[in-house]
């Protein structure tokens, strides 16, 4: 059983505690930290914690609980999590990590230093669909990754601080891109290089100092490339969809939005609907299990069974500093309108996961010839596509 001090009672927070404290949980919240002490208390009395605090080194240095759990603005993530190691805490941090590299390269080395336990709770990653796909690409199911395409895009964030730069670090590439990075390098292989970056973002309806829409393209040392696309302009909810392509199969999964639960109401549902619904009246997609869809879950059980077990959990702070490092070299792409590299990275690969699979171009089909593409004709018959190894010439066989 764990103890946990639960730092900020935004929706956020109010999610991981629902998932901390569902399905007759052991683990607990016992103590919960908000800047506002009236948050502090109406959240605690709402979510059936004991107690709580306006005092953040209080909430991390409590003698009574064994776990620090950072669920604030980005901006504070530094420092609670630098707080946390130096009391020699296991620590868990919400996305991203920091709101640049530099800084999540600190928090990083502080924890290792400490010899403290660091999750990353990147929690779409732990959604029990991406965990399936993710199993089947690394089985080679889908054989080598050529491309994976990542989209979270919704009306926009619920608390002002994320529309602030110097609260939040960015816009739409920070609070949903980092989701969208990382479910591609998970897809790709944690063992695979990101190499350069290529992004656009604009402004393009809210007045704000940062973007609210962006595409982007992650470029790997395998050839494969990652796609992101992240928006706080779309209408009508949250849409949350991931493919991947490979040279033997495709996957696709849509998470949100269209949830497989479809409902009407002329008169309304009376209530919440589901994150980012923008109303309840007429069409509706509500979620059944909205902290089990999202990730929250399995997350903080597969975090939790790590540190029990005394093992590194799928995701360290070091997955948030390369998903930092990726975001930044967005950033100077979107400046610079040409791709960027993906550093300063240090870049640790040898106990890192590959998907399994073929990591060559072509099948051969015979001593000579290697095959390009196999289908079969209307009439029945196989038409093959070959390529001579010597000539390079293209040829068609008919089966």
């Amino acid at each position: 059983m764990h103890k946990i001090s639960m730092l900020g009672t935004g929706l956020i927070g109010r999610f991981y505690t629902q998932a901390l404290h569902g399905n007759r949980s052991r683990d607990r919240v016992e103590l919960l930290y908000s800047r506002s002490a009236e948050r502090a208390r109406e959240a605690a009395a709402s979510w059936g914690v004991s107690r709580w605090t306006d005092d953040l080194a209080k909430a991390i240095e409590d003698p009574d609980t064994d776990v620090v759990v950072v669920g604030l603005p980005n901006f504070l993530h530094k420092e609670a999590v630098l707080a946390a190691a130096r009391v020699g805490k296991a620590v868990l941090c919400t996305k991203p990590l920091a709101t640049n590299a530099q800084d999540a390269l600190e928090m990083l080395e502080a924890a290792e230093r400490a010899g403290v336990f660091h999750g990353y709770l990147e929690d779409l990653v732990y959604n029990p669909k991406v965990l399936k796909a993710a199993q089947s690409v690394a089985a080679g199911a889908v054989g080598r990754v050529l491309w994976t395409r990542s989209r979270e895009t919704h009306p926009g964030p619920h608390s002002a601080w994320f529309w602030d730069p110097k609260a939040s670090g960015g816009g739409a590439i920070v609070d949903m891109g980092c989701h969208c990075i990382e479910i591609g390098r998970t897809f790709v292989g944690k063992g695979v290089r990101p190499v350069e970056a290529m992004c656009w973002a604009d402004t393009q309806v809210h007045p704000i100092e940062v973007e609210d829409s962006a595409i982007g393209l992650v470029r790997y040392e395998s050839g494969a490339i990652g796609q992101f696309e992240v928006s706080w302009s779309f209408r009508g909810g949250m849409d949350l969809r991931d493919e991947v392509a490979g040279s033997a199969g495709t996957i696709w999964i849509n998470h949100w939005l269209r949830t497989g639960f479809e409902m009407f109401t002329d008169v309304g549902q009376g209530g919440y609907v589901a994150e980012k619904a923008e109303g309840d009246r007429g069409w509706l997609f509500p979620v059944g299990d909205e902290v089990a869809e999202l990730g929250y879950t399995d997350m903080f059980c597969r975090m939790l069974d790590a540190l029990d077990a005394g093992r590194q959990p799928e995701e360290t702070f070091y997955d948030g500093y390369v998903v930092n490092a990726i975001m930044d070299a967005c950033y100077r792409s979107v400046r610079s309108k040409r791709w960027e590299p993906v550093e300063p990275l240090q870049w640790r690969a040898s106990a890192r996961q590959e998907p399994a699979g073929p990591t060559a171009a072509g099948t051969a089909f015979d001593a000579e010839h290697l095959l390009i593409k196999r289908e079969v004709m209307p009439d029945g018959r196989t038409k093959l596509i070959l390529k001579h190894k010597s000539t390079g010439r293209i040829v068609e066989r008919i089966a």
